[in-house]
């Protein structure tokens, strides 16, 4: 009994710092940046690194805390930004779009399993769920604070260029991915 409560102990703990160091990678992956109407960042690699080293739940978990640390005014958004303010603006669709990602993918995983094939149906579906959140967002507060704009023009604006990025993005953390889950104790311990 007392060894259990102990294994217990040393998981939660575990648990606890993997959560947190890959919520710092994400927001140091927002820290890259290169400027746009929509910044391009590493954000989308390192959620799906969160995702797919972790599991599910923990990932899920960074995703969050990450999150809840830019909304609570920590600059942990692109451009060193932080508050709540970032996430009703017109690109906060896609900061939400994150959570939404790991969400669909940790679902995935419990629906189709962890295999290699499975974590990239997994990434490329959780790209495509953050595009259409952050997009349709994107959408709704730009026409609200400025005027309506084409679906076409937005598309022009916040996807197809990155489209091409994005897939790299998941290319690099798929390799990584494999690696780094070598080295960290799965949620199955």
């Amino acid at each position: 009994m007392d060894t259990n409560v102990n294994t217990k102990r040393r998981t939660s703990t575990y648990d606890m710092v993997y959560i947190s160091i890959f919520a710092v990678l994400i927001a140091i992956c927002s820290w890259i940046t290169i400027p746009s109407v929509v910044p391009f960042t590493l954000q989308t690699m390192g959620v799906f690194l969160a995702v797919g080293t972790l599991g599910g739940k923990r990932g899920t978990i960074s995703v969050l805390i990450y999150i809840l640390l830019g909304a609570i005014g920590i600059p942990v958004f692109s451009g060193f930004k932080g508050g709540f303010g970032v996430i009703l603006g017109n690109t906060g669709g896609y900061i939400i779009g994150f959570l939404l990602s790991a969400l669909l993918m940790w679902g995935l995983e419990k629906l189709i399993g962890k295999g290699k094939i499975a974590m990239i149906i997994s990434m490329l579906a959780g790209l495509i769920v953050c595009y259409t959140f952050g997009t349709l967002w994107f959408m709704i507060v730009y026409a609200h604070n400025t005027g309506a704009v084409a679906l076409t023009t937005v598309l022009g604006w916040c996807v197809i260029p990155f489209i091409i990025p994005d897939l790299i993005k998941i290319a690099v953390a798929f390799l990584l991915t494999g690696r780094l889950s070598r080295f960290i104790k799965t949620e199955n311990h």
